[in-house]
């Protein structure tokens, strides 16, 4: 049989503050892209491929995210709110989420991101890659060239075996991290207390040489700014754009 996580952890508590004004008044994930919130596009994903649990943090604007999850009854999904008084980063935000997230290893998906999947789907294909023995993290990760909405210098090297290798500063790496990871709460031991970044845990692996990626096989949007919403909304209208990247 194989393995799926039952739960997931949805990151919803950022501020926005590149999506400004816009995210004075509503939070980023509840942006609608392709007629669609981007909290919804990442619930439907999950829901598609049988994780049982959806946990959603939420900071800024928190109320409306509860309101929103509260609105959506009809989802085999069971939908979790973990509420945070204070912003704590990617690592915090899923640390004080882990008495609701269990043992087992889970998915952690960021709010700010669209993709829409290959031949199978990219959460499967991360679950059917899972080897708990070589891995702390396992990493979707997507070509910086096709990451539209993504302005950056890329973030990994990733070699034959899938191992992943954090870019130099100042060079550029042919891999985005596309928002999605299978991570486990023993990876959460000794970190610190409060706001922290999940790059932290990841470059633990990496040191350990137990952080690898799977390739997105299908298109991949990051909505972080007003301009990136008119842009995906094309992208997703357009009928080629569900078909496979090269």
């Amino acid at each position: 049989m194989s393995f799926m996580p039952k739960r997931a952890m949805v990151l919803a508590a950022g501020l926005g503050l590149r999506m400004r004004p816009i995210t004075l008044e509503t939070p980023k994930p509840l942006v609608t892209v392709g007629g669609r919130t981007i909290l919804d596009h990442t619930l439907d994903r999950l829901e598609a491929v049988g994780v049982e649990e959806a946990v959603v943090n939420a900071h800024w604007l928190a109320d409306k995210i509860a309101a929103h999850l509260e609105a959506n009854p009809r989802r085999k999904l069971k939908l979790t709110l973990s509420r945070e008084e204070t912003q704590l980063e990617t690592g915090g935000g899923v640390k004080h989420a882990l008495p609701l997230l269990g043992d087992d290893p889970f998915f952690v998906v960021n709010a700010d991101i669209v993709w829409l999947d290959g031949p199978v789907p990219a959460l499967k294909r991360l679950a059917d890659s899972w080897n708990p023995a070589v891995m702390d993290s396992l990493l979707l990760v997507t070509p910086t060239p096709i990451a539209i909405g993504y302005e950056g210098r890329g973030d990994y090297q990733m070699d034959p075996d899938g191992r992943l290798t954090h870019r130099p500063d100042l060079e550029v790496a042919p891999f985005v991290m596309a928002g999605v990871s299978i991570m486990t709460a023993a990876q959460f031991k000794d970190t610190p207390d409060g706001a922290f970044s999940n790059l932290l845990l990841w470059q633990r692996a990496e040191a350990a040489g137990r952080l690898f990626g799977v390739r997105h096989e299908g298109n991949w949007y990051h909505v972080g700014t007003p301009a990136a919403i008119p842009l995906v909304d094309t992208h997703l209208a357009a009928p080629a754009s569900r078909e496979v990247v090269p």
